[in-house]
C-alpha cells in the first residue's frame, strides 16, 4: 500500500512536471521576443537579428560567414551613442551598414558594402553619432526603401539588451 501511493505520487509529479516543460518550450517557441527572435523592423519588413553587445560579439560580427538567409542581419548595440566605423575585414558577403541613433533613426547607410580584398582594410566612417548598426545583406536597404531619417521599430526581449 505504501509503495502504491508513492509511485501514484511521483506518476503526478512526472506529469505536472512533463507539462510545465512542454509549456515552457511552447512559449519560447511561439513568442516572437524570446532569446533569438530579436527583431528590427522598418514597415511591413522585419529582421530577426542576432545581437552583438559584448566587445568581442562586436568585434567578431558576421566574419566568416558564407551567407546570410534573407531578412536576417545583426543588430550592434553599443554602451552609447558615438562614431563607430566599420570595416569588411574577414567578411565573405556584401552588406548593407545601418547606423541608427538612441531615437531608432537611420542616421547613415552604407550600401551593398562589399567584402574586403586588400591590408589593411579601409574602413567606412559615417561621421555621425550612432548607438546601434545594423548589418543585411547587400542591396536590402533601397529595396524596401529604408532611408536616412527613417525610423526602425526594436522588437527586442528585455533579457537580450541587459548590458555587458
Amino acid at each position: 500500500m505504501f509503495n502504491l501511493k508513492n509511485n501514484r505520487k511521483r506518476i503526478i509529479l512526472a506529469i505536472i512536471l512533463s507539462v510545465v516543460i512542454f509549456l515552457l518550450i511552447f512559449f519560447l517557441i511561439k513568442n516572437p521576443g524570446a532569446p533569438g527572435k530579436d527583431k528590427v523592423c522598418y514597415k511591413n519588413y522585419c529582421f530577426e537579428v542576432e545581437l552583438a553587445k559584448t566587445d568581442a560579439e562586436r568585434n567578431q560580427g558576421l566574419m566568416f560567414r558564407e551567407s546570410l538567409d534573407e531578412y536576417k542581419g545583426m543588430l550592434f548595440i553599443f554602451d552609447g551613442e558615438g562614431n563607430y566605423p566599420f570595416w569588411m575585414k574577414n567578411t565573405l558577403i556584401s552588406l548593407d551598414i545601418i547606423w541608427i541613433n538612441d531615437n531608432k533613426e537611420v542616421v547613415f547607410i552604407s550600401e551593398n558594402t562589399q567584402p574586403c580584398k586588400e591590408d589593411p582594410c579601409p574602413s567606412v566612417n559615417p561621421d555621425k553619432n550612432a548607438e546601434y548598426v545594423l548589418e543585411i545583406n547587400g542591396n536590402t536597404a533601397r529595396k524596401i526603401g529604408l532611408n536616412i531619417g527613417d525610423k526602425l521599430d526594436f522588437k527586442l526581449c528585455p533579457c537580450s539588451i541587459v548590458r555587458h
